[in-house]
């Protein structure tokens, strides 16, 4: 239910500059249940600006309709192609500083820690998380979308990091 407030709801992000995974989870009694899932693409056709604005734009939206009470944002690992690594550094930088004007707290997770949060292997497959991220929010068929995919495991990541600071905080 966009709008109406349950609980914490995370936003996990999958950075990218032609297309960037968000998914939202939400906590539900003791569990985390799927809000939403989705890319924000951004068109081959418009200049490099452009298409950071546009991402900005749509981003604030899906703030703005499900307001979540934190953001989780992976964080860029190692790229062959220089110029890409730099590309999607500066979407990260877009998408970092729309959600630090949207005041949503942010938390960033390396691709090794969302691995080993959501399968227990650092090292684990696509197809892997997709399998645990389909078990763990309890759907009957996995995200097929790479980038949802694995932005729902940056969420549940943040959601595991959540829950261990609540514990040490006791």
């Amino acid at each position: 239910m966009p709008g109406k407030m349950v609980g914490h709801r995370i936003l996990g992000i999958d950075p990218g500059f032609g297309r960037t995974g968000f998914g939202i989870i939400e906590k539900v009694g003791g569990d985390w249940k799927l809000v939403d899932y989705g890319c924000i693409e951004t068109s081959t056709k418009d200049i490099f600006v452009q298409r950071l604005e546009e991402l900005s734009i749509q981003l604030t939206n899906i703030v703005k309709k499900y307001k979540p009470t934190h953001a989780a944002v992976e964080e860029l690992f190692f790229a062959k192609n220089v110029t890409t690594a730099i590309k999607v550094g500066q979407a990260r930088g877009v998408i970092l500083l729309t959600l630090r004007q949207a005041r949503v707290p942010v938390f960033e997770f390396t691709p090794l820690q969302v691995k080993q949060s959501v399968t227990g292997y650092g090292r684990a497959e696509k197809g892997q998380l997709q399998r645990m991220v389909k078990m763990l929010l309890g759907l009957k068929k996995p995200i097929t979308q790479d980038d949802a995919a694995d932005a729902l495991a940056v969420a549940l990541t943040c959601a595991s990091s959540l829950k261990m600071s609540a514990v040490f905080r006791k």
